[in-house]
């Protein structure tokens, strides 16, 4: 659970023209967040488009993962879906050597009740051979991990922590106040992650630290006046990234910074030029800003 406080980034998968993987690209993401400071990495989450990836190749990006970051940092891998037992059978199947941790979303599509999500965690957790962190995001599975399940599912010996991105400020209070000092709530957000971090959250996993991995370090763990103020520089370019879902926008931002290319798949589509233009703008914005106090720096 230490190794799991801090930063995390959500890795992107970057794809050729022909929409097949760049394993090129891919090296070089993990090595621009390595040397950007972030302290671990969370490979196929919905940012790595996992939806839209074949078993095989979840496989071959999970295996290449391992093999570049070589143990250099901690790493959790995304397992989750929307029935229990495929959930469990995929566990069963992945080599989970030199894994950290597993990042399982609340089941979608299905709304079960807070009920059917609590027995969901709990068979995953009583087969999974390392430890899971629960993931609450209301946006895309359409129903809520409420405070009472999560809090609940903390007691259970291989659930150590839960990523929050319902945006409900009271209901992480909720969990902050009443969980176990060693189950970690992690900000799902980057632009909550100080506010959350000020009630008791231990970092976040972003997708921004794709693109920008040093401002996002310090928002995860950086003293709260350098952790809000680096939260503010990200107001702008931040929305730009969800406009048109994610990861459209971080991938634009990434073939801007000349790191991978735009490409994602259907039924995603590769960011508007409206959408670019204005993505380039803020990243220029928030570049100039970055070298105005770097300027400063004695």
């Amino acid at each position: 659970m230490k190794n799991l406080k801090g930063s995390g980034v959500a890795l992107i998968t970057p794809f050729h023209a022909d929409q097949s993987i760049d394993f090129s690209s891919l090296e070089r993401t993990i090595f621009h967040v390595t040397q950007g400071g972030i302290d671990y990495l969370v490979v196929l989450g919905t940012t790595g488009e996992s939806a839209t990836l074949t078993r095989e190749e979840k496989q071959e990006v999970f295996a290449f993962c391992k093999k570049t970051n070589n143990g250099r940092l901690p790493l959790v891998f995304g397992i989750g879906g929307n029935s229990t037992q495929q959930v469990i059978d995929e566990i069963n199947r992945t080599d989970l050597t030199g894994v950290d941790a597993i990042l399982s979303v609340s089941p979608y599509y299905n709304k079960p009740s807070q009920t059917g999500i609590l027995q969901h965690y709990q068979a995953v957790a009583d087969a999974s051979p390392i430890p899971i962190i629960l993931y609450n995001v209301p946006g895309r599975t359409m129903s809520n991990l409420s405070a009472e399940t999560t809090l609940e599912l903390s007691r259970h010996p291989n659930i150590i922590g839960i990523k929050e991105a319902s945006g409900n400020l009271e209901q992480c209070m909720k969990i902050a106040a009443h969980k176990d000092p060693d189950f970690l709530l992690i900000s799902g957000d980057d632009l909550m992650t100080t506010a959350l971090r000020s009630i008791g959250a231990e970092g976040l996993i972003s997708v921004l630290g794709n693109a920008y991995p040093e401002i996002i370090a310090t928002i995860a763990a950086g003293s709260m006046e350098t952790s809000k103020n680096a939260t503010f520089s990200l107001l702008d370019i931040n929305p730009l990234m969800y406009e048109e879902s994610n990861p459209v926008g971080v991938k634009a931002l990434m073939h801007r910074l000349g790191i991978c290319s735009d490409v994602v798949r259907l039924p995603l589509v590769s960011a508007s030029a409206g959408l670019s233009e204005r993505i380039a703008k803020a990243a220029s914005q928030l570049n100039a800003m970055m070298m105005e106090i770097t300027s400063k720096i004695p």
